[in-house]
């Protein structure tokens, strides 16, 4: 067994954490703030569908666990996920869920059909992109060389990243580019700092549009980057 692999003085820990989640409201939150974006407690109430003080027990729970961390500013309380490992925790289980049929048909309404038709096109995963044109671009990357078999970032993938002012994440510690395993699409999209860059570029060159839904992107399929990706 490798040196820092887990072993049994890791489960009570395990067990904190799995505790922690296990609570619709909570999981429910957690989802929510895998946009990367810092929510205040009065929106994560509703978004969870529960009152505020409720909102507030909850949110408390997830800070003791290290989940998630706070910032005060006046009156408000803003929350969201800090550590990435964090993040692709929660999406890693929520894949686990869908691959085990664990997870609910959406509510026949057009408007959550539509909810969910736009969330498995393309959405935020944390600060990288993810859904059906997360994995294509993933598929993309690989076929242009950026990245490699191993889902490195290959020597032309850091020249890629650096011509268009990007940062590759090849200073941070840790891999610039590691596979996400996408929860929609039970395949792999990329996370990593080289990720978060290039999704940030996307934005801001208007190859993908936030919706007013959480973490639901708009997809400009025609947008020249795409091609340049190697996104069929």
């Amino acid at each position: 067994m490798p040196s820092d692999a887990p072993d049994s003085t890791s489960a009570p820990a395990l067990a904190e954490l799995a505790r922690a989640m296990a609570d619709d409201s909570r999981a429910t939150m957690l989802l929510a703030l895998l946009d990367g974006r810092a929510w205040t407690a009065g929106e994560l109430a509703a978004v969870a569908g529960v009152a505020r003080p409720t909102a507030s027990g909850h949110l408390d729970r997830l800070l003791s666990a290290g989940l998630v961390v706070e910032r005060r500013q006046g009156r408000h309380r803003y929350v969201r996920i800090e550590d990435p490992e964090v993040a692709l925790a929660v999406e890693g289980l929520a894949a686990l869920a869908a691959a085990r049929g664990l997870v609910r048909p959406a509510a026949p309404s057009l408007r959550a059909q539509r909810a969910d038709a736009a969330l498995r096109e393309a959405r935020t995963c944390y600060r990288h992109l993810a859904g059906r044109r997360g994995v294509e671009l993933a598929e993309g990357l690989r076929r242009r060389g950026l990245v490699g078999a191993g889902w490195e970032l290959t020597e032309a993938g850091r020249r890629w990243w650096e011509e268009h002012a990007l940062d590759p994440g090849t200073r941070r510690r840790g891999a610039p580019i590691r596979p996400c395993l996408d929860w929609t699409e039970r395949t792999d999209h990329i996370a990593g700092p080289a990720a978060e860059s290039l999704l940030d570029h996307l934005v801001g060159e208007g190859a993908l549009r936030r919706r007013s839904m959480p973490r639901a992107l708009a997809v400009e399929s025609d947008h020249p980057l795409w091609a340049e990706l190697g996104v069929r």
